[in-house]
């Protein structure tokens, strides 16, 4: 059917990277697909640059065919979205993996409002050889149980290839990414922007080339888990961040009086010293996080959730500049205090551990002043408007999504 010249419904999309040996396959299969359910749809391939003759095998199928200059995965499905004249798409590799004539649920769902339907293969079947082990019993559900824990991705099998999506929904997310972790921007955006996400099982056999298939297991495994860590600086800067600054605080707070014995454990200067690194190193991964935070939101990169949008509104350059003078200020004077004290000694020797357990605090109080002087100005810079108008406060009070799992 010639979607052209009628509406629409389904654009089925293969990303294709020389794939003459398997392309005619698939594009039977779902053109079979389309016959046999009626719907109205097209077979759309998005060529990232074949050279063995993969564009004329599908021209002379009757599909139709579009370049994608840009290199990468992410480049040609995004350009493949854009150029589908589908309400809906459903995306699948082009090696024969995938069972392009079974289509029903993903439509189905599609059909019923869902704005993204994932395949899952482990609960539809993954063939003798068709997944290496490394990535069936390791990258997959590490990957997968990461996407579930920071995004509350509603999908056991967060990097299965076939999935089927609302063109305009997924269009609407802002994708950005070219390469493998295109994948995970798909299904992490729509998490955060709210988007209603179905799963359906689907069936992986072992694909039908001769030669290595394009992903590279540990590369492209880094660069998923990358991503998934960039886009929750919650779970990457906030959570850490306050678990050593806590940690760190309580033993130099505790260590402040004295000596502690632990059994036959004893702690003393050393260990508040190294505590004291803690509570520094958390406290900035803390900023950390709500800098980014402030980031993403000024450059439409992350949702703001109710908690950070209130957070922001009641913080105020001068507010943050006035704490971080009030606590660089305290250790200013504990450091004053003990000078004091050197001196009504006459500025001679002093007991070793006594000065270290007084100016660990004073140091501390310095640094964390400075820090948050330093994260206020940034947070003031972030504020100052551009020529587009954009600024941190104006992102912050745009519509928050229906759920953000940030």
């Amino acid at each position: 059917m010639d979607c052209e010249t009628m509406d629409c419904e389904l654009t089925i999309l293969m990303p294709c990277l020389n794939e003459a040996e398997t392309l005619a396959t698939c594009i039977r299969k779902a053109q079979g697909y389309l016959e046999r359910s009626g719907v109205v749809g097209e077979v759309l391939i998005a060529d990232n640059g074949s050279t063995d003759g993969s564009q004329q095998i599908a021209t002379d199928l009757g599909a139709r065919v579009v370049q994608i200059e840009a290199k990468g995965y992410g480049n040609a499905l995004l350009g493949g979205i854009r150029a589908a004249h589908g309400e809906f798409v459903i995306m699948g590799d082009a090696d024969d993996s995938y069972d392009f004539s079974s289509l029903d649920e993903f439509v189905a769902k599609l059909r019923d409002g869902a704005d993204l339907v994932m395949g899952n293969r482990f609960k539809g079947g993954v063939e003798p050889g068709a997944m290496p082990p490394l990535h069936k019993y390791l990258g997959n559900p590490v990957l997968s149980a990461i996407g579930v824990l920071f995004f509350k991705a509603p999908t056991r099998d967060f990097h299965c290839g076939l999935r089927g999506f609302r063109r305009s929904s997924i269009l609407g997310i802002g994708l950005h990414t070219s390469g493998m972790e295109f994948a995970s921007e798909v299904v992490v955006k729509s998490c955060l922007a709210g988007l209603r996400i179905e799963e359906v099982p689907t069936t992986l056999k072992k694909d039908g080339r001769s030669r290595p298939p394009h992903l590279r297991s540990w590369r492209d495994g880094w660069r998923h888990l990358r991503f998934l860590l960039i886009y929750s600086p919650r779970w990457l800067f906030l959570y850490p961040g306050l678990a050593l600054t806590v940690l760190g605080l309580v033993t130099t707070l505790g260590l402040l009086i004295g000596p502690i014995k632990l059994g036959s454990v004893g702690l003393d200067v050393g260990t508040m010293t190294y505590a004291a690194g803690l509570t520094a190193v958390g406290y900035q991964a803390v900023l950390f996080s709500v800098m980014v935070k402030l980031f993403g939101a000024r450059e439409d990169l992350l949702p703001m959730s109710k908690h950070y949008r209130q957070l922001v509104e009641k913080f105020t350059v001068e507010r943050g500049l006035i704490l971080g003078l009030l606590i660089f200020v305290v250790g200013f004077l504990v450091a004053v205090w003990q000078v004091v004290l050197w001196g009504g000694d006459g500025f001679g020797t002093m007991d070793a551990a006594q000065t270290v357990r007084t100016a660990i605090p004073a140091v501390l109080g310095l640094l964390l002043g400075f820090q948050t002087i330093m994260f206020s100005m940034f947070a003031g810079v972030l504020s100052i408007p551009t020529t587009d108008g954009l600024t941190a406060a104006k992102a912050v009070n745009a519509p928050e999504p229906a759920r953000s799992a940030q």
